[in-house]
């Protein structure tokens, strides 16, 4: 399994103009948040039934999703995943308060189609394709580099 730092590193080897890292910066984050609030939305009976928690903020697929996660992140470095916890943890209660004001998989829909979009925009500045069409698992290392950008962690 290759180290983190040799993910970060690969993954930055196609996020080396100034405009695709800015766009990066807020896409990725917005790309994470979405598909946690597209989780959250999906029914979450069977999970109440199996753990007796009825409460949405915790008995929800968002935070199931959210346990293999950690484990890749645990994998690569202690440091990682819990800033990305962190993270994920802000996620999890932002869509629980959006749940309550809106329609949430619509929201979390839009969001993700569009910043999707952008981040395609981003690769087209770049000049080079986005590193999951060659790996997938570099879905989950772009929030990784992201948070290792902005806490300066070489973990």
């Amino acid at each position: 399994m290759q180290t983190l730092q040799q993910l970060l590193d690969a993954y930055a080897v196609s996020h080396q103009n100034k405009t695709n890292k800015i766009i990066h910066y807020f896409c990725v984050p917005a790309i994470f948040f979405s598909i946690v609030g597209l989780l959250m939305s999906i029914p979450s009976g069977l999970i109440t039934s199996i753990t007796g928690i009825e409460n949405p903020l915790y008995a929800n697929w968002g935070v199931v999703f959210l346990i293999p996660l950690m484990i890749f992140y645990i994998r690569l470095s202690l440091k990682m995943m819990f800033l990305i916890l962190g993270f994920a943890i802000l996620c999890i209660l932002g869509n629980y308060q959006l749940a309550l004001q809106m329609s949430l998989w619509k929201v979390s829909a839009v969001i993700f189609v569009i910043a999707w979009i952008v981040q395609f925009y981003g690769h087209k500045i770049e000049g080079k394709k986005p590193s999951f069409l060659d790996d997938i698992k570099f879905l989950l290392v772009g929030p990784a580099w992201i948070l290792d950008h902005v806490f300066k962690s070489k973990s």
